[in-house]
């Protein structure tokens, strides 16, 4: 038999490794840096690029993209060469793959903390590098793709088969959720509205966990796990039907995130019965994965690979559990909100993504190099400090979404609610958010642990060079199936068609749940007296999205009781309909702000704004100073308007051409507003005379930022008239 010779790309999996272990410490520093803010809140006093709001979208797009991501990249790259029996299709693809995506890493690092964001969640970057990062995307896909077809194994191995479905979803997720409109070089328009830009999102959103953070792992694990062990994964027949079932289900999971919002009952309905079905198949993927170990537990407790890995897919086992768990309305009306979503997201993340990224760096490192691990006993060191840190981490806030939960929700005997003030909510958790930060540093110091090992084992080890390989060449055989051959066995050394059918399952729940919301007249019911916003709260409302403040605070009231008594009356569809963005949020840090307009004087906001706890004493909101100091930039609220009556926000030319006029006239409005305090009135008068004396450009308080935020807070949920609305008790003190 003809034998070819070859070489394997070890150099693009090193760099790809490297990559991970930078990036991860970056990611989970900065997590523990703002796990530490919800303690000492004005730990970066005045910085606006280190501020909560600004850092919060940096943290998760670095753990999730830059750590998760390059994890992904290294051992698509390592295992699939090997499973293919042939060198990556083009080298400079894998490294356009490689220079690109840390360039786009880089490119966020920079505009995420200056403020450049969509405040879309895992989905912040703006329009610039959503073109970029489809381009790399699109880059590393035909790589893979070009790879499989010069293959020289006939059969396509399971882990393949999730690699392929999470190049064709992850693309067409992203390309549907950046459907945007640009106004200049860094912002940009969403081309949703409202609740349909909250369908979108949250379909994204869903399936980015789903197809970025779990099924290309689940594709490495089934590489890994088998190597590590030295055992042929448990079921063959298992991953054929965990790899089908996961692809179609999963995809319509995406209004869980949803339940009791604007959005429409049958869509909820939907989302509820699909995440129940995931339990099947991603717990079917969980069996296989520790099936596959049977016969090795001896092994399990001595070698520190299998040990990351077990608790990896343990790990996925409990997320995924917990998720359709999370998806029952009842379930749902309690944890929605609260930390209890923060455990859950952790569980997955540090555990299963983490975990499993620590196991494969420790067995690929070893083999690179030539060498041998550098240190079993630190390994282990750092799988029982990391596993410390994530039940440290996981359970106090567990324990501290339930006493929200049931604090928000509990009444007096007659009828007032119990904690009126959010505020005591919050300092109720504050021992569970110590420990929080205490189990994140645990879990930092053993990453810090694992790069020191990995950096040691490098260095006493060889030069990354190609790795010469030999292979026989593959034979043609014919088309058809043959007698004794199963359909799935068949399809396997078809790639193209499985590509194709996996394309189909995942695009057919998509299309139900959102076409129908695109093309449906009456999908949102129409309320005559929602407008849309002046100019001046247009560019107010920037500014929220700038500072991310969708972070902390929900504008989406549920129809409960003890929401209702606290907030106002429930939201409806129809009052977003001109939100490019939703800002509906999926945490609330402070209150809700549907219906926050005119309960608090101008003034009262300036103060908030300046020192929190000046107003609400105990708050653990940051400030935002730069707020006050800084000019509004009007030289591009004309060219936002006009991308809204793009959009089909009805402003008129003539609204359009008064623009500075109209903003200059609510601007001195809230001017004179805030005259009426007389402290503001001494402070200003101050200031305006020191300026003039000393020959600086005085910026007139009707042209800075916080007045146009104050504009957009004094306007959220004017536009419809609740009755007895001036009886619904409200405490929003955060």
């Amino acid at each position: 038999m003809e034998v070819q010779q070859f070489y394997y790309d070890n150099k693009i999996v090193r760099k790809f490794i490297v990559a991970t272990m930078f990036w991860g410490i970056i990611g989970m520093s900065i997590g523990l840096l703002l796990a530490f803010m919800f303690l000492f809140p004005n730990l970066t006093d005045g910085i606006s690029w280190l501020s909560f709001g600004r850092l919060r979208p940096l943290h998760t797009n670095a753990v999730i993209f830059a750590f998760v991501g390059n994890a992904i990249f290294a051992g698509v790259y390592y295992s699939s060469q090997r499973l293919l029996k042939a060198r990556m299709w083009k080298d400079w693809l894998s490294n356009l793959n490689f220079w690109g995506w840390q360039a786009i890493i880089v490119g966020a690092a920079i505009t995420l903390p200056l403020g450049y964001t969509t405040s879309k969640e895992y989905a912040e970057l703006e329009w610039p590098f959503d073109i970029a990062i489809a381009i790399i995307w699109v880059a590393f896909g035909a790589n893979l793709i070009g790879t499989i077809l010069k293959r020289r194994q006939r059969h396509l191995y399971v882990a393949i088969w999730f690699y392929l479905g999470t190049f064709v979803t992850v693309a067409v997720l992203h390309i549907v959720n950046s459907m945007e409109l640009p106004v200049s070089a860094l912002k940009s328009y969403s081309m949703y509205a409202g609740v349909q830009d909250a369908l979108v999102q949250w379909w994204y959103g869903h399936n980015a966990v789903a197809f970025f953070l779990t099924t290309p792992f689940l594709g490495l694990m089934y590489y890994f796990v088998p190597k590590a062990a030295n055992r042929p994964v448990y079921s063959y027949r298992l991953s054929i039907v965990h790899f089908w079932s996961l692809i179609f289900i999963y995809i319509w999971a995406g209004p869980h995130h949803l339940l009791y919002s604007a959005l429409p009952d049958w869509a909820q309905n939907l989302g509820v019965a699909f995440s129940i079905m995931l339990i099947a198949p991603s717990w079917g993927g969980m069996i296989n994965g520790l099936l596959t170990l049977r016969g090795a537990w001896d092994k399990v407790r001595t070698d520190p690979v299998l040990k990351f890995m077990v608790v990896a897919i343990t790990g996925y086992g409990m997320a995924t559990f917990e998720g359709p768990m999370l998806s029952l309305k009842n379930v749902n009306a309690i944890a929605h909100f609260s930390d209890w979503v923060i455990a859950h997201v952790h569980v997955g993340a540090l555990a299963w993504n983490g975990f499993l990224t620590f196991g494969m760096v420790y067995w690929m490192v070893p083999k690179l190099f030539k060498t041998k691990l550098w240190s079993t006993a630190l390994a282990n060191v750092h799988f029982w400090i990391g596993t410390l840190g994530i039940i440290l981490y996981a359970l106090p806030m567990y324990v501290a979404g339930f006493v929200q939960a049931s604090m928000w929700k509990q009444f007096n005997p007659d009828g007032t609610l119990t904690y009126g003030n959010f505020l005591e909510t919050i300092s109720e958790i504050i021992p569970m958010y110590w420990m929080r930060a205490i189990g994140g540093s645990m879990f930092i110091i053993g990453a810090l642990i694992g790069v020191y090992n990995i950096i040691m084992t490098a260095r006493a080890g060889q030069k990354v060079t190609d790795e010469l390989t030999e292979a026989a060449p593959l034979q043609r055989v014919t088309k058809q199936r043959t007698v004794k051959e199963g359909y799935h066995t068949w399809l396997e050394r078809r790639p193209v068609k499985l590509t194709i059918f996996a394309t189909i399952a995942i695009l057919i729940g998509g299309m139900v749940q959102i076409i129908p919301s695109l093309i449906v007249d009456d999908y949102i019911p129409v309320i005559s007296s929602v407008k849309p916003y002046t100019p001046l709260e247009l560019e107010g409302r920037d500014i929220y999205i700038r500072e991310s403040c969708v972070s902390c605070h929900s504008q989406m009231i549920r129809p409960f009781r003890s929401e209702v008594e606290r907030y106002g009356e429930y939201s409806k569809a129809g009052e977003y309909v001109y939100d490019h963005p939703f800002l509906w949020g999926s945490k609330r840090t402070g209150p809700d702000l549907m219906r926050i307009g005119g309960k608090y004087s101008d003034n009262w906001h300036l103060n908030h704004f300046y020192d929190p706890q000046s107003t609400s004493s105990g708050s653990i909101m940051p400030s935002y100073k730069w707020l006050i100091k800084n000019e509004l930039n009007k030289n591009t609220t004309k060219d936002k308007m006009r991308a809204m009556v793009t959009l089909g926000v009805p402003y008129t030319a003539e609204d359009i051409a008064r623009a500075q006029e109209w903003m200059d006239e609510q601007g001195t409005q809230i001017e004179k507003n805030l005259y009426s305090d007389p402290d503001f009135a001494k402070t200003y008068e101050a200031d305006k005379e020191y300026a003039h004396d000393n020959g600086e450009d005085f910026i007139e308080m009707r042209n800075r930022e916080v007045i146009a935020l104050i504009a957009y807070i004094q306007r959220l949920g004017t536009d419809i008239k609740i009755k007895n609305a001036e009886d619904t008790a409200i405490h929003l003190n955060k």
